[in-house]
């Protein structure tokens, strides 16, 4: 049997507004605001979990596997700041945005259209990135299956996703894209969201213990996103690889 955790369906959606990845004030703006919290909480751990005392380049030497990675929002920070970085992305669209995108920043990223288990590799990665990307995809416990199999022993892997609550569907679905329209209409599928339970319990099926887990949540006072103890919408997990 074939296995298949694409969504045909999501990656038409985001192919459709490829273009706009790198347009701060485009359909990617929550994401361009999103972004600065998500660097910082994963720059954070992998540098107390790795005990790193580079300031200048605090993750050098630091080998990372974006999956879904986009247009490369989250790659080209995270090579900035010295880690080595390979995106892959089911949409060949968005890959060739991220390419087109590295003529700029002129940084050092292998980009694949893959998924995950399309992606031919032997290596082994320190950091696995699943982020805003679960809630995607066709079958959770098969992409947490493929992705786990990439990760070193010990290795770190960060997701982050939306909850499925009551809470969850009246901020981001009716909120963000119906009332504040701060993303497309459709973006989301409340169904597909994940609860915290089923991301714990699918990952310690694949030899992932959860670390840690926080909420996410917009300050529209201060027009940004911070670390919250509330996990009700928005969460972010780090899971280590037994």
């Amino acid at each position: 049997m074939k296995i298949n955790t694409i969504n045909k369906k999501e990656i038409e959606k985001f192919s459709k507004i490829a273009e706009e990845w790198w347009n701060p004030n485009g359909k990617f703006k929550p994401l361009h605001k999103f972004n600065p919290l998500r660097i910082k909480y994963i720059k954070e751990n992998i540098v107390n979990d790795f005990k790193i005392k580079n300031k200048y380049k605090p993750l050098r030497g630091i080998n990372i596997l974006d999956i879904g990675c986009g247009g490369g929002l989250l790659s080209e920070p995270l090579a900035r700041l010295g880690a080595k970085v390979v995106g892959i992305d089911a949409s060949k669209k968005n890959i060739e945005v991220a390419k087109h995108h590295l003529k700029i920043s002129k940084l050092k990223i292998k980009y694949i259209n893959a998924s995950p288990e399309q992606f031919k590799t032997n290596q082994k990665f320190d950091i696995i990135l699943n982020m805003e990307i679960v809630e995607h995809v066709e079958d959770l416990n098969t992409f947490i299956k493929h992705t786990s199999k990439f990760l070193k022993k010990y290795g770190i892997m960060f997701i982050a996703t939306l909850n499925q609550t009551l809470k969850s569907y009246l901020f981001a679905i009716i909120g963000a894209e119906y009332v504040l329209r701060w993303l497309p209409i459709g973006t989301h599928e409340w169904e597909k969201f994940v609860k915290t339970e089923s991301l714990i319990n699918i990952c310690k099926k694949n030899s992932l213990n959860l670390k840690k887990i926080d909420g996410m949540k917009f300050n529209p006072i201060l027009n940004k996103w911070n670390i919250s103890s509330d996990k009700s919408v928005n969460y972010i997990s780090k899971f280590e690889k037994t």
